[in-house]
């Protein structure tokens, strides 16, 4: 089951791997502002909703700072989903198991200490917010049959198929642009 990977510091590993790369993609290209070179800025996130056995290891978000105009330089994620505290797969995945409002859900939630209301916030945001997104607004109509705003992000997560892992790593992938703000062109070999 998919919401095994919570748990998982393999999958955990795989994920800061991924980040990693994107960030050496950040800077490799140096500052959009003025081309100057890019020197590691990272900072400290305290994530929830892993084990702590995964928890322990994914405290940085990869970031930069400008040698010359000092602007910061946040690489995408597929680990944080922007400035929320717990992982973007716990987002995703309770999310997912929260919209049927099942036990299975609420024990899930209780597991990890995410409080009923912080779901119902996350419910709110999948099927209000995300689709205002410039991301959904962008990528949105590329789902056929269209997606419908109340299964989110369950129905989503149907759609990236594939082995569990392989189905979760493109979803995450598809939402990296949400991490930083911006929109990226999510062809096939994301």
């Amino acid at each position: 089951m998919c919401h095994a990977l919570l748990e998982d510091p393999k999958f955990f590993w795989l994920l800061k791997r991924i980040d990693e790369e994107l960030a050496a993609r950040v800077r490799a290209e140096g500052c959009v502002h003025c081309g100057a070179v890019l020197h590691r800025a990272d900072y400290p996130r305290k994530p929830r909703g892993g084990a702590a056995a995964v928890r322990a290891d994914q405290g940085l978000r990869f970031s930069f700072c400008c040698q010359r105009c000092r602007k910061r330089h946040t690489s995408g994620s597929v680990r944080f989903l922007g400035r929320r505290v717990y992982f973007g797969l716990a987002v995703v995945l309770l999310s997912a198991r929260h919209a049927g409002q099942t036990a299975a859900a609420a024990r899930l939630g209780e597991m990890l200490a995410v409080p009923m209301r912080t779901l119902e916030r996350w419910r709110r945001w999948w099927q209000e917010r995300f689709a205002q997104t410039r991301l959904w607004q962008a990528q949105g109509a590329r789902f056929m049959p269209p997606v419908s705003a109340e299964a989110l992000p369950g129905e989503l997560l149907e759609r990236f198929r594939g082995e569990t892992t392989a189905g979760v790593l493109h979803l995450l992938s598809f939402l990296t642009s949400l991490s930083i703000g911006v929109v990226f062109d999510v062809g096939a070999g994301c």
